[in-house]
């Protein structure tokens, strides 16, 4: 990556953006509230999604329909495998679609030699940016940034992207963890994903602001039985810590990602996640029927009260 690219990237997520107007900030900030969304898109360079080759603005139409069409309405969005050159184009759907004001972020993915993990382009041969994590924050200034997790040096480095929101004194982080494949973090315990969970607590852990976090963690919860032992406890620290939208989905059958197997079988798992302070969970969703991506979009709605 080039010096002038690195610095164009640190200073778009150092950016504070200003809120709609005094007054509607003002009843923003009353309600003790906070609703998020994530989702894993599956946009980026993997041929076998819905998403492989289309323009950004086909996945940010898919995502404000998810954003205002589910019982619970997001105030913050969460996405992975995201294009950073759909970044505009989705703020500007997002305020369409939802009559709020919206500050988009993304934080790209980088390669064993630095340089960005390209998307695939779209069917008209386009670039459509760089693979990243991305972050929408709804009608409050926020401030943005971007955490490097430990990653493996032959492949992709991980990215948390956090934005903290003054006025609801909120820190909001999303991330995609090592997949947990061959070629990604396959050793015995997981031990970058590991280190990726410790590094991502302390991302979210901004003093005096409370946390809420989550994305695809590539990992099985602490209570599933289609893990390892030493790979389920990765995720037990923060259940200890935390609440999770969804907290008996593994156990109660439900799951976020179906992952077609080299053998051509197929596996549904519980990959993705949303913590919030203990106790203030109020509603949590899995949305059904899902085509756009193998992974589900999934919401949860707090009381911070």
């Amino acid at each position: 990556m080039t010096t002038q690219k690195l610095m164009a990237t640190a200073a778009a997520l150092a950016v504070v953006t200003a809120p709609v107007s005094a007054g509607q900030a003002h009843v923003r900030t009353l309600s003790p509230t906070i609703s998020v969304m994530s989702w894993n898109v599956c946009a980026g360079t993997n041929p076998g999604c819905f998403f492989y080759g289309r323009s950004m603005r086909e996945v940010a139409v898919k995502v404000g329909e998810y954003a205002t069409t589910k019982p619970i309405k997001p105030d913050a969005i969460f996405l992975q495998e995201f294009c950073s050159g759909g970044t505009a184009v989705l703020e500007s759907l997002l305020e369409q679609k939802t009559g709020r004001a919206w500050t988009v972020r993304s934080s790209i993915l980088t390669v064993k030699d630095g340089s960005p993990k390209a998307c695939a382009p779209d069917r008209q041969g386009r670039p459509r940016g760089d693979t990243a994590v991305t972050v929408a924050v709804a009608d409050h200034a926020a401030t943005f940034q971007a955490h490097g997790l430990t990653s493996p040096p032959w492949y992709v480095k991980r990215m948390a992207l956090c934005a903290a929101i003054p006025a609801r004194r909120v820190n909001v982080c999303g991330t995609h963890l090592s997949a947990g494949l061959a070629y990604d973090d396959r050793e015995p315990g997981a031990p970058f994903r590991a280190k990726q969970v410790e590094e991502l607590l302390a991302a979210a852990a901004k003093p005096g602001y409370r946390a809420v976090f989550g994305g695809d963690l590539n990992l099985a919860p602490p209570d599933s039985k289609q893990s390892t032992a030493a790979k389920r406890r990765i995720l037990a620290p923060v259940y200890a810590a935390y609440a999770e939208c969804d907290q008996n989905g593994s156990r109660d059958g439900r799951w976020t990602e179906k992952h077609l197997r080299e053998d051509g079988s197929v596996s549904k798992r519980k990959l993705d996640y949303l913590f919030v302070p203990r106790g203030s969970v109020t509603r949590c969703h899995v949305t059904q029927n899902v085509t756009a991506s193998d992974h589900k979009p999934i919401y949860v709605k707090a009381n911070l009260g």
